[in-house]
């Protein structure tokens, strides 16, 4: 196994328990939170392909910021 595929994988179950067991619990943190595992999602594309990685990454990451915001809009709506 590669160095990159291992980091990566850690980085990825780090940033999981991290976005799910965020300390201040407000959605900005979650958001902030949410770019650890998609760095983690990065290096371990990047351990089979620079090109897949990217595109992975900017998937999870617009995606995630897509439902993040979202659920801030329907939060203060609801209020």
């Amino acid at each position: 196994m590669e160095a990159t595929f291992i980091l990566g994988l850690v980085i990825l179950v780090i940033g999981v328990l991290a976005v799910a067991f965020v300390r201040p619990k407000t959605y900005i943190a979650r958001l902030i939170n949410l770019e650890i595992p998609a760095w983690g999602l990065l290096l371990v594309m990047l351990a089979y392909d620079e090109a897949l990685a990217l595109l992975t990454f900017v998937a999870v990451t617009a995606i995630g910021t897509f439902v993040i915001v979202r659920l801030m809009e329907w939060r203060d709506a609801s209020c």
